[in-house]
């Protein structure tokens, strides 16, 4: 776990493991995971040593989005398990002192939740301003030009109430109309539910989505040279052409922001994580955290985009959050349930996707930031993107987008346990929902538990360690120029201690000034750093090293 500090709260710093339910463990032999399948292997989490658990949707819902579009914010999907599943697997979680977050998503429902089927059965029914509803444009047209961030027209004609309705992802996820009232009443107490319940917290899918601009006035085209993109994929859709100035990101979401932290301020010891995805991610990030009135804290794509990890991408994306006005506090991912992993997006077209110095040097990197840190299933295993064949492909993202991108199926494999059972642990069922790639068995869990150079015992290890430093937990962050692109330095403080923090980010051995800070370095897994009496530091490929 990590240091304790009596006056920091636990999430501030804290390594958290991302489970994506569908592809943990599967207890029931039905080729899809589960609930009771995520209780059974917490033991694998508590020997990490994180300190929280954050839990992909496993609400009731017809897997449209495979959980984000939920029919019952109070049900557990038959897929997953029950309600009793779920408090047992809080239960033993907390036993072992794991906290446990759930991803709530506030924005929109499935098409098929019995507010929807209300709302679109008539313009007088009590739901019928649940939902944002608009009348076509004279000419038959939709009312204005916003896009759906899944491809096409974030319009849908329901011939119910002759009238469009708004999605801003799928057309099975129509949006919540935040400006009614009732619908933030109900959006509060299905908060409050869960947090009856004793839960520690949430993770709020795309919580700058909750609000729609009223007089739905077109947004405006993106500027010649502007960078900033709302997706990763920015080439491939019109939907990165616009600035979602008016279909998301709307200021009237703060206030509902801070009704929420009201509430979890009713509950103390919860925290809020807000997923912000923003034409201005980190600003937008920053303004969802200041102050002690909002979201705990957020995290943006900003460290989950780009082919090669360089300095200047970490350094701008951290050093912008702490430029922004207010003390908002950020958490980091390299990568998540929606992104290619982090192996392969910044390893493949390189040649070390498959370089464990790598990997191990991005995990170390990711938990040495300044920031709570969340790693998703499989990092710890050194896991690569997975090739998925149109055949076997489940996202309709990675549907629409084919064959330019494959989608998210591809980081949404299940995870392999043992590589000599079959579906290497995960099930055994005949097929699985999706396939486990050959180079993903070869990782599997109980392999790596007999490999001491493994990327799970390093895992293992490394978070141990930190936990002896409180300042990864709670001390402030400062980069240094190296000159060098491939070349990281920065440093972390609390009180009076000072941890210089280095990598070499390349594949080439890279030497450096090291100057006043030549002390042996105190803590290097692999690719040991080596010091010379003229005030330099010799770093091997993939080489990191923290220096006291």
């Amino acid at each position: 776990m990590s240091g304790n500090n009596p006056n920091s709260p636990w999430w501030k710093g804290a390594v958290f493991y991302q489970i994506y339910p569908r592809s943990f463990y599967d207890s029931n032999n039905d080729g899809i995971g589960d609930l009771p399948g995520i209780t059974q292997k917490l033991e694998h989490l508590a020997d990490l040593g994180v300190d929280g658990l954050w839990i992909s949707p496993f609400f009731k819902s017809p897997m449209k989005d495979f959980g984000y579009d939920i029919s019952d914010y109070r049900d557990v999907s038959p897929l997953f398990g029950t309600i009793d599943d779920f408090d047992k697997l809080l239960a033993k979680a907390h036993d072992l002192g794991i906290k446990v977050i759930i991803d709530i998503i506030l924005s929109h429902t499935s098409k098929e939740h019995p507010w929807f089927i209300e709302s679109r059965s008539s313009k007088d029914n009590p739901k019928a301003d649940w939902y944002v509803w608009a009348p076509p444009k004279p000419d038959g047209t939709p009312p204005n030009n916003w896009r759906s961030l899944f491809g096409g027209e974030a319009w849908t004609f329901e011939t119910r109430r002759e009238e469009f309705y708004m999605h801003n992802f799928l057309p099975e996820q129509p949006d919540l109309n935040f400006h009614n009232p009732d619908v933030r009443d109900m959006m509060i107490d299905t908060c409050r539910f869960w947090l009856d319940k004793g839960i520690d917290g949430f993770r709020l899918d795309v919580i700058n989505f909750i609000y729609h601009d009223k007089e739905l006035r077109d947004n405006p085209p993106k500027d010649a040279g502007d960078t900033s993109s709302a997706t990763q994929y920015e080439k491939l859709d019109p939907y990165s052409m616009q600035k979602h100035i008016y279909d998301k990101s709307r200021p009237e979401a703060i206030a509902f922001v801070q009704r929420l932290r009201k509430l979890m301020d009713e509950y103390p010891g919860t925290m809020t994580l807000g997923e912000i995805g923003d034409d201005h991610a980190v600003a937008a990030a920053a303004a969802y955290t200041s102050g002690n009135d909002k979201l705990n804290t957020a995290y943006s794509f900003a460290l989950m985009t780009g082919d090669k990890l360089t300095a200047p991408l970490i350094q701008n994306a951290v050093s912008a959050f702490f430029e922004q006005p207010g003390d908002g506090y950020p958490s980091w991912a390299f990568c998540n349930h929606d992104v290619v992993r982090v192996a392969s997006r910044w390893g493949c077209k390189h040649g070390y996707e498959h370089n464990k110095d790598f990997t191990k040097l991005v995990f170390a990197l990711l938990c040495s930031l300044k920031g709570t840190a969340f790693i998703y299933q499989g990092e710890e295993l050194g896991l690569t993107e997975a090739a998925i064949t149109y055949e076997q492909l489940q996202d309709p993202w990675g549907k629409y987008l084919w064959p330019e991108w494959q989608g998210r199926d591809g980081c949404r494999t299940p995870i392999p346990w043992n590589a000599q059972k079959p579906h290497a642990g995960f099930s055994q069922a005949e097929s699985t929902w999706l396939p486990i790639p050959q180079d993903h068995k070869d990782k599997a869990i109980a392999t790596q538990l007999d490999d001491p150079d493994s990327m799970l015992l390093f895992t293992k290890a490394f978070l141990q360690w930190r936990t002896k430093h409180p300042v990864f937990k709670d001390g402030d962050i400062e980069f240094i120029a190296t000159g060098d692109e491939e070349l990281l330095h920065f440093t972390r403080s609390l009180d009076e201690k000072i941890v210089h923090c280095i990598f070499n980010l390349s594949s080439d051995t890279k030497t450096m000034e090291f100057g006043a800070y030549r002390k042996e370095a105190a803590m290097t897994f692999h690719n040991k750093p080596q010091h010379n009496n003229s005030g330099q530091i010799t770093l091997p490929p993939f080489a990191f090293a923290y220096s006291f």
